[in-house]
C-alpha cells in the first residue's frame, strides 16, 4: 500500500498556498480600502481648508468695534447728521430733540453707570445664554436673517452690515462673534450692546432711551423701567411712545420671565409690578428747513446704503442743497399757494414774493396744493425742493402725479427722429374719436411747432398714432420717464434738462435708474467716504441736433401767443424753454421750463371734483422761480449745433414759399430734411366777382380777379365751414356764347364739338389794321397755360384753315384760342371749347 504521507504533504501545501492567496488578496483589498478612506478623509480636509478659507477671506477685523464706540472719539457717539451743499447749514439730525447720545459704563464703580437690572432684563430677553457661551450660537444658521446672540448682533449691525444675508455670511458673523467675545470679554461686550441697541424714534443707547422715555438717566431706572426698555429693545416699533400700552405689558412680561429665571426676588418683581411707570411726552419731532427734500435724499440713499445704517449714526450727509435758494423758493411757493386758496398771505420776511405775477382773475382753488423744484442741468444737482403745499404750509411730500400733456414733448421727439420737422403740417380738426382741445377749440391746420407750444391734443394724438406708441415709449423711456406712469417733479426736471444740455443727461446711476441726485457725499465722522457723487456721469440721450429742435419749439415766445396770450406768465425777459401740462379731468396742471444753467419744475393740483386747475397757475409760480434762480446772470440762449439749418418756408404749410402763400416764417430743420416741394396748401384762382364762380374763358375779363384759397382735405371741410374759412368755389361760371366778330372768329370745329387725331381749326383772321394773328390751346375751362400752334401767321386769312392741331395723347376738355393783333394794338378774340376723346 502506497504511502499517504506525500498526498498529507500536498493538499497541506496546497491547502496552505490557498491560505496565502487568500491572505495576499485580503491584504490588498484592506490596503486599497485604507488608501481610498485616505484619499477621501484627504479632499475632506481639503475642501474644508478651501472652504474656511473662502469663509474667512477677506474678514473684516474685530479692531473696529472700539473705533465705533469708545468715548470720547467713538465714530457712532455722534448721530448721523444731513447738512446742505456748503456743509455748514444743518437740515436734519437723526436724534430726538434735546436727547444727546451718551456712553454709560456698566462698572459700578463709575459714577454714572447702567443699573445691573437693566443689563439682566436685556440679557434675559436677547441672550439668555449670554454669560456661559462663547458668543455664538449654532441655531439659527439655516435662517441667516436671525443672530440668536448679543456678540452675533453686533457683528451683523456694524460689522457685516453690508453683506447681504447668506450661509456664508452667518458663518462669518459666527467667527467673528467668537473672536470679539475672546478678545474683549463679555462685559465689554455687553456694555457695547446698551450703548447702541436701538430702542425706537432714534433712541440709539440705554442713556438716549432712559432720557427719552422716562426723563431720567439710566442709573436712576427702576426695575419696571429698565424691563419696559428691555421689551422695546427687542421690538423698538412698540416703544412707550408709539405703542405706550403695549410696552408696559411687554415690560411685565419681562418681570415674570426675569423671575423665573431666578435673577429677581419675588418681593422685587411684586414691587415692580404695582408701579406704574411715568412715561414722558413725545418731545417736538425734528424739524427741518427742508422736508421735502431730506426725505428725497433719503429715498436715494436707500439704494446705496441700507436705512438702519444711516440712522444709526455717525455720518455726514452732505447734501446738493443750496441754502439760501431754498429758503426762497420755500417762502415764494407757500405765498403762492396761499393765494391760490384764497387765503390771505403773509410776506413777512419773503423778498422773494414780488416776483409773483398775479394769478388769473376771479379764480380760487380752495383745495389745492402745489410744489416745485429747482435743478441745474449742468451736473444733474437738485438745489431747492419744496414739498405739496397746502393752503401755504409746506407738507415733507414729494409724490408722483398723473404726467397729462407733460410729456407731449416725446411725441413730437419721436416724429423728429423719423424725418418730420417743427415745420411739418398737421391738422386740428374734429376726428371721429373723442379726443379734444383743453380750450374746447379746433384750430385747423398748423405746424408741428404751434400744436406743441400751444398744448394742442388733436395733433399730438394723431401724431402719436402715425408714431406708434411703443416707439414713442422707448424715446420716452431713454429720458427716464414712462408714458404709462405718473411722473415726479424729478423725473420732469431731469428729461427736460436733457433739451437745454444739447442732448446730454448729467446725473448718477440711482438704483436702477439714472437720475439727477441730491447728495454729493457720505462720510464718517473720521471724514473716510461712504458714498460720493460730487462729479456727474455724462449721459447722452439725442444728438444736440434733435435737442436744438426741441428748445426751438419750447423757448418760441411768439408760438405760444395763441393760447396764453402775450406778456404771458411763461415770458421771464431771457430765453427759456418751457412745456406746460395738464390732466383731461383738470385735477393736475405742469410747468417745466429750464435755461442753460438751470431747469424749473412746478406742480400744482386741485383734489375737489369741482374744481379744475388750468396750466396758467403753475406758470405764475415758474416764472418767480425762474427769476429768483437767475437772478443777474447773463441772459444767454442757445446757439444752432451743426446739423441744422435755418430756412423760409411757408406757413403753416412748411414747405417752400409760392407767389400765394400768404405767411412766411422762418424754421429750423436736420440737415436733409428741409422742403424740396413748393407749397401746394394755397392756390390762385380766377373767379367771377359777380357770381362767386370760378372764371371761363368766357368770363368778361373786366368780372375776373384773382383770389388766393387755401386747399382743405376733404377730412377738414365740415370743419373749414364752421370756422367760417373761404373755401375755392367747385362750380364754373355759366358758359355763353359770345358775339361773333366777323373779323376774328372760329367756324370749326364747333362749340362743344368732340374731336380727335389731326384737327383743323377753321375761321377768319382778317379786317382793318391787320398785323398778325396766332391760335393757341389750353387745358381746362379757364386755362392757365397756353400753347401755341405754329408761329404767329401776317397773312389774313377768310374763311380758312388758321393752324392744324395734333391732338395725339391729349384728352379731356380744352379751349381754342385765336388772337388777332392789329397795328393800333387792338386784339380781337375768339373762344372755342373742345373735348378731345
Amino acid at each position: 500500500m502506497p504511502s499517504t504521507l506525500p498526498i498529507l504533504r500536498s493538499r497541506r501545501e496546497r491547502r496552505l498556498e490557498k491560505q496565502r492567496i487568500s491572505s495576499s488578496r485580503l491584504r490588498g483589498v484592506l490596503l486599497s480600502v485604507g488608501m481610498l478612506l485616505s484619499l477621501v478623509l484627504g479632499v475632506l480636509i481639503l475642501l474644508g481648508a478651501f472652504a474656511y478659507a473662502d469663509i474667512t477671506r477677506d474678514l473684516p477685523s474685530v479692531e473696529i468695534l472700539p473705533r465705533l464706540f469708545n468715548p470720547p472719539d467713538g465714530l457712532l457717539l455722534e448721530p448721523t447728521h444731513v447738512y446742505d451743499r456748503t456743509g455748514l447749514q444743518l437740515l436734519y439730525t437723526f436724534a430726538p430733540a434735546n436727547v444727546p447720545r451718551r456712553y454709560i459704563p456698566v462698572n459700578e464703580q463709575n459714577p454714572q453707570h447702567i443699573p445691573p437690572n437693566l443689563i439682566e432684563s436685556i440679557v434675559a430677553v436677547q441672550d439668555p445664554q449670554f454669560w456661559s457661551h462663547s458668543g455664538y450660537a449654532i441655531q439659527g444658521l439655516d435662517h441667516p436673517d436671525l443672530h440668536p446672540t448679543i456678540a452675533q448682533q453686533l457683528v451683523s449691525e456694524f460689522i457685516l452690515y453690508n453683506e447681504p444675508p447668506s450661509l456664508r455670511r452667518a458663518l462669518r458673523e459666527r467667527i467673528l462673534a467668537a473672536q470679539i467675545t475672546a478678545k474683549f470679554g463679555r462685559t465689554q461686550v455687553v456694555e457695547w450692546y446698551l450703548n447702541s441697541v436701538h430702542f425706537g424714534n432714534y433712541a440709539f443707547g440705554v442713556e438716549a432711551a432712559s432720557q427719552l422715555y422716562f426723563g431720567k438717566p439710566a442709573e436712576q431706572l427702576t426695575l419696571a423701567e429698565s424691563a419696559i426698555l428691555a421689551a422695546t429693545s427687542e421690538t423698538p416699533a412698540l416703544n412707550p411712545l408709539d405703542a405706550p400700552q403695549e410696552a408696559v405689558l411687554r415690560g411685565r412680561e419681562v418681570i415674570y420671565i426675569l423671575n423665573g429665571l431666578g435673577v429677581v426676588s419675588d418681593e422685587a418683581s411684586a414691587i415692580a409690578l404695582a408701579e406704574t411707570p411715568v412715561i414722558q411726552p413725545a418731545p417736538p419731532a425734528p424739524s427741518s428747513p427742508a422736508p421735502a427734500f431730506v426725505n428725497m435724499v433719503l429715498s436715494q440713499l436707500d439704494s446705496q446704503i441700507p436705512r438702519d445704517r444711516i440712522e444709526r449714526g455717525g455720518l455726514n450727509i452732505i447734501t446738493t442743497l443750496d441754502y439760501d435758494l431754498q429758503k426762497q423758493a420755500a417762502c415764494v411757493t407757500e405765498v403762492y399757494a396761499a393765494r391760490m386758496a384764497g387765503l390771505t398771505e403773509s410776506v413777512d420776511g419773503c423778498d422773494s414774493a414780488r416776483y409773483l405775477p398775479s394769478l388769473p382773475p376771479g379764480l380760487t382753488l380752495a383745495d389745492s396744493s402745489a410744489s416745485s423744484l429747482i435743478l441745474n442741468p449742468d451736473n444733474g444737482q437738485v438745489l431747492a425742493v419744496v414739498g405739496e403745499t397746502v393752503q401755504g404750509v409746506e407738507t415733507p411730500l414729494v409724490t408722483a402725479h398723473s404726467s397729462g400733456s407733460s410729456l407731449d414733448a416725446f411725441v413730437y421727439l419721436t416724429g423728429f427722429t423719423r424725418g418730420l420737422s417743427p415745420a411739418s403740417l398737421t391738422w386740428d380738426i374734429p376726428d371721429n374719436g373723442t379726443i379734444q382741445n383743453f380750450d374746447g377749440i379746433f384750430h385747423g391746420p398748423m405746424r408741428l411747432r404751434v400744436a406743441l407750444a400751444n398744448d394742442y391734443q388733436v395733433p399730438v394724438e394723431t401724431l402719436k398714432a402715425q408714431m406708434g406708441i411703443e416707439n414713442v415709449t422707448r424715446i420716452a423711456s431713454s429720458f427716464g420717464v414712462d408714458l404709462n406712469q405718473d411722473v415726479t417733479m424729478l423725473e420732469l426736471a431731469g428729461a427736460y434738462g436733457v433739451f437745454g444740455k444739447q442732448g446730454v443727461y448729467f446725473g448718477q446711476n440711482v438704483g436702477d435708474e439714472f437720475s439727477p441726485v441730491t447728495i454729493l457725499r457720505v462720510e464718517g465722522m473720521d471724514h473716510s467716504l461712504m458714498l460720493d457723487w460730487s462729479l456727474p456721469q455724462a449721459k447722452p440721450v439725442v444728438t444736440p441736433a434733435l435737442a436744438y429742435l426741441m428748445t426751438s419749439i419750447l423757448s418760441d415766445e411768439t408760438a405760444r401767443w395763441p393760447s396764453l396770450g402775450r406778456s404771458n406768465a411763461l415770458e421771464i425777459g431771457r430765453p427759456a424753454g418751457v412745456k406746460v401740462g395738464q390732466t383731461v379731468n383738470g385735477q393736475d396742471a405742469w410747468a417745466v421750463g429750464y435755461t442753460p444753467s438751470h431747469v424749473v419744475a412746478v406742480w400744482t393740483g386741485v383734489h375737489a371734483e369741482n374744481e379744475l386747475v388750468s396750466v396758467r397757475f403753475p406758470a405764475v409760480l415758474w416764472n418767480a422761480l425762474m427769476q429768483i434762480v437767475s437772478g443777474n446772470s447773463p441772459a444767454d440762449g442757445w446757439t444752432a449745433p451743426q446739423g441744422i439749418s435755418t430756412i423760409t418756408v411757408c406757413d403753416p404749410s412748411g414747405m417752400l414759399p409760392t407767389s400765394e402763400c400768404p405767411n412766411l416764417v422762418s424754421d429750423v430743420f436736420l440737415n436733409g430734411s428741409e422742403p424740396i416741394q413748393a407749397d401746394n396748401l394755397f392756390r390762385e384762382f380766377s373767379v367771377n366777382r359777380e357770381t362767386g364762380l370760378l372764371a371761363t374763358v368766357f368770363t368778361p375779363p373786366e368780372l375776373i380777379e384773382k383770389r388766393v384759397y387755401m386747399i382743405v382735405p376733404e377730412n377738414a371741410r365740415d370743419w373749414a365751414v364752421s370756422a367760417g374759412l373761404d373755401i375755392p368755389p367747385a362750380s364754373y361760371d355759366a358758359i355763353q356764347a359770345p358775339p361773333v366778330n366777323s373779323a376774328a372768329n372760329i367756324t370749326a370745329p364747333e362749340l362743344f364739338a368732340d374731336v380727335n387725331g389731326l384737327v383743323k381749326i377753321v375761321g377768319t383772321a382778317s379786317g382793318n389794321n391787320f398785323e398778325y394773328y396766332r391760335v393757341q390751346v389750353g387745358k381746362g375751362l379757364n386755362p392757365q397755360q397756353w400753347i401755341q400752334l405754329g408761329s404767329d401767321v401776317a397773312t389774313p386769312v377768310e374763311s380758312g384753315v388758321l393752324a392744324e392741331w395734333d391732338t395725339k395723347g391729349l384728352s379731356g376738355l380744352y379751349a381754342v384760342q385765336l388772337q388777332v393783333v392789329r397795328s393800333d394794338q387792338r386784339v380781337d378774340t375768339a373762344v372755342i371749347q373742345v373735348t378731345i376723346r
